[in-house]
């Protein structure tokens, strides 16, 4: 499965990751994750756009010193799902009106 979503990642343009593939804090279940990751990170040193989001998945980032090799990195994984859902977001909406 990890060499298969590889695969994908690596032929994207646009790759947007929202969650952690496992419990990656717990050794024997982060290779799915750290997999994804290294994938993600590779994807975009060959150019691709990388959109990572939510607490847990840019701690895994961060845990595979990844951050530097990702696109945009965001803790507000609920938040980035709601935007391209095309939902309002309170805090851009008061932006807006001021």
């Amino acid at each position: 499965t990890c060499r298969r979503y590889a695969e994908i990642i690596n032929n994207s343009n646009t790759i947007m990751w929202n969650g952690p593939m496992g419990v990656f804090e717990l050794p024997n279940f982060q290779q799915g994750t750290k997999a994804i990751a290294i994938a993600v990170a590779g994807a975009t040193i060959s150019g691709s756009f990388s959109l990572v989001g939510g607490g847990d998945s840019v701690a895994a980032i961060n845990t595979y010193n990844l951050a530097d090799q990702i696109s945009y990195v965001s803790t507000g994984g609920g938040a980035m799902l709601e935007y391209i859902e095309g939902k309002e977001l309170p805090g851009v909406k008061a932006i807006l009106e001021k």
